[in-house]
């Protein structure tokens, strides 16, 4: 089979609007103005790292009287509950407009922020999918002592509506969790070493940076290569940075000019992988439906063949034409009512309940499914 290219990033087909379209670009300004001025419907994923509205009050200090660099610039600060919300239901609004109908958003945040957030989500119509929990494998610790640490960020993962056909890479996120499935929490260390970016003394550029292996499994979970990522709070430009490394396209926005020029340096720097690094088998969702039948016809398994459960505490007859029959020859039908009939349940998934005995082993049926596709795929060719 020929290999599967990559598609390039590309501005969306919006007519003679599209020639302005920001693709792969850091633009530098208020983030609900510049994504007002993107055309609906032209971005794939949304990540998004808003002001968390720390709410510090005074200085952090260590034990030993030392300073705690922690976030209290100006752009974290707001004057009551009642303007954070204000700001997050329009920078939300705004990156609703942005998505495409089967895009998703990811929001980051702390417990400060981020169940204000998830409200106004559900509030303006956004499906949650997951809340995740990031881990962090090395936290900063409570110098006071007075709370537990604080060791963890929450992610909320959101489709567009409730009846978005999103992006998920279910299997390929699966198989690089050595086949178990990949799960809600996630321990990541906070950004550190050559990865932090620092300023000319020498000191950490952006307060919050994240760590690019955060945002490489967000990226590899939700898009595919070619997809358009935004990012309207883009700080040191981590996202537009792994989205060029993995080939997603991205456009980022910044209202702090020093990060801004930060992140593009930092983006320009960056080689995008081989294309054959990225190439994912189709999910099982996007594969050609193959039936039962096509089994039996094409010979993978023959009439009167018997399947069995993993355990072969149930038994069943393939028949001719595509259907099976449980031992008692009282339940006849598909290979997923006829499962589903024999453990007395509402459903069953047929194509991994049943086995076949091969070598003296037993295999699900699914495996001979994915042998006629690959042989299908060949003949295509």
């Amino acid at each position: 089979m020929a290999a599967t290219r990559s598609p390039a990033p590309r501005a969306p087909d919006a007519g003679p609007a599209s020639e302005a379209f920001p693709l792969n670009q850091v633009l530098c300004g208020d983030s609900i103005r510049a994504m007002a001025g993107l055309p609906a419907g032209s971005v794939d994923l949304v990540f998004a790292d808003p002001p968390y509205n720390l709410q510090l009050g005074g200085e952090l200090k260590r034990p030993d009287e030392s300073r705690v660099d922690a976030v209290d610039d100006a752009w974290d600060q707001f004057e009551s509950f009642a303007a954070y919300d204000a700001f997050t239901r329009a920078w939300l609004l705004a990156a609703r407009r942005a998505l495409k109908p089967d895009g998703t958003l990811f929001v980051i945040g702390s417990y400060h922020n981020i169940f204000r957030v998830g409200a106004m989500m559900q509030d303006l119509g956004f499906w949650i999918l997951n809340d995740i929990i990031w881990r962090k494998a090395n936290p900063m610790p409570n110098f006071r002592g007075r709370r537990f640490t604080n060791a963890h960020e929450t992610l909320i993962w959101a489709a567009r509506s409730a009846d978005a056909r999103y992006t998920f890479n279910y299997e390929a996120l699966k198989a690089g969790n050595d086949d178990v499935q990949m799960r809600s929490d996630w321990l990541f260390p906070l950004c550190t070493g050559q990865e932090r970016l620092k300023d000319a003394a020498g000191r950490k550029l952006h307060p919050t940076q994240k760590p690019e292996a955060l945002i490489a499994r967000i990226l590899m979970a939700a898009t595919k290569p070619g997809d358009v990522v935004l990012d309207p709070f883009l700080g040191s430009g981590t996202t537009g940075a792994v989205a060029k490394r993995l080939r997603r396209g991205f456009i980022g926005i910044e209202r702090e000019e020093a990060y801004a020029a930060a992140a593009r340096a930092r983006i320009d720097a960056i080689e995008p992988l081989p294309e054959a690094a990225l190439v994912a088998p189709p999910s099982a969702r996007e594969a050609p439906r193959v039936a039962f039948s096509a089994l039996v016809e094409r010979g993978f398994v023959s009439p009167g063949a018997e399947l069995t459960d993993a355990k072969g505490r149930f038994r069943a007859v393939v028949r001719a034409d595509g259907t099976i029959a449980l031992s008692d020859g009282q339940n006849v039908g598909s290979i997923h009512r006829v499962g589903a009939k024999a453990q007395g349940a509402e459903a069953c998934n047929g194509w991994t309940f049943w086995h076949v005995e091969e070598e003296g082993r037993r295999h699900p049926i699914d495996m001979l499914r994915a042998r006629l596709r690959a042989e299908m795929g060949i003949a295509a060719e």
